[in-house]
């Protein structure tokens, strides 16, 4: 996991080096001596983790986390620092973790192991599986993520998105949403994409096939053509 370490202590960015060198999988990709240089790094080297100090010259540790965290996929943060009176003020710009200097091995490792959603690795993957869909409401733009999608149709010459709690009109074909979405939407039939994840199970009625969404009471029908696919889906 690619680090960049931040603090204006020179001595204090060697040692967090020093202790990384126990944790094959974390590599310090680069180092800062204050705020303005953090996000200088963080733009050049996109690290996953930012060990970052609060007390610097300039921008301090706080308003630096206030930069990364509004990035479309921001590194995760596990602060550092000497003073355990910020700890109030750095949890409300969700941090990882918080260790006091001088860094304990034991706890860093802790804090390493507790990094699991925040890693920037695992945003971009989420970012992958889960992308936000913009759509428009009269003058209003929206977005939602995709997992809330049940189905796309076509009708008309235009189609239609249904979400859960309501529906809009989307801007793309069916063929763009299938190409720009490939492996998160299926085709059951001529005109309807549905979420993947969203299919539940099959039913047979009167000669027809159809599959049911989670959390939808709508049925869907299946073509003939598309039933295998369907099959492999719900195995």
């Amino acid at each position: 996991m690619r680090t960049l370490i931040v603090d204006d202590e020179p001595l204090a960015r060697s040692r967090l080096k020093r202790l990384l060198l126990a944790h094959p999988d974390y590599v310090c990709v680069g180092e800062a001596s204050n705020g303005e240089e953090a996000i200088a790094q963080v733009e050049a080297l996109k690290p996953d983790l930012v060990l970052l100090d609060i007390e610097m010259p300039g921008s301090d540790g706080l308003s630096v986390a206030e930069q990364l965290n509004a990035r479309q996929i921001p590194p995760a943060i596990i602060f550092v620092t000497a003073h355990p009176e910020h700890a109030l003020d750095a949890y409300r710009v969700s941090p990882a973790d918080y260790l006091l200097k001088p860094v304990d091995p034991e706890r860093l490792t802790t804090a390493l192991s507790r990094l699991g959603m925040h890693t920037r690795a695992h945003l971009e993957r989420n970012e992958e599986l889960n992308p936000w869909i913009s759509y428009q409401i009269g003058n209003s733009l929206r977005r939602i993520r995709f997992e809330k999608v049940q189905y796309f149709m076509a009708e008309d010459k235009i189609v239609k998105m249904v979400f859960d709690g309501g529906e809009a009109i989307v801007e793309q074909s069916l063929k763009q949403l299938e190409e720009k979405y490939d492996g998160l939407v299926l085709k059951v039939r001529r005109g309807i994409l549905v979420n993947a994840a969203r299919v539940e199970s099959g039913c047979n009625k009167h000669l027809k096939n159809y599959i049911r969404l989670k959390e939808s009471n709508c049925l869907l029908e299946v073509s003939r053509r598309q039933l295998a696919t369907v099959k492999k889906i719900l195995k």
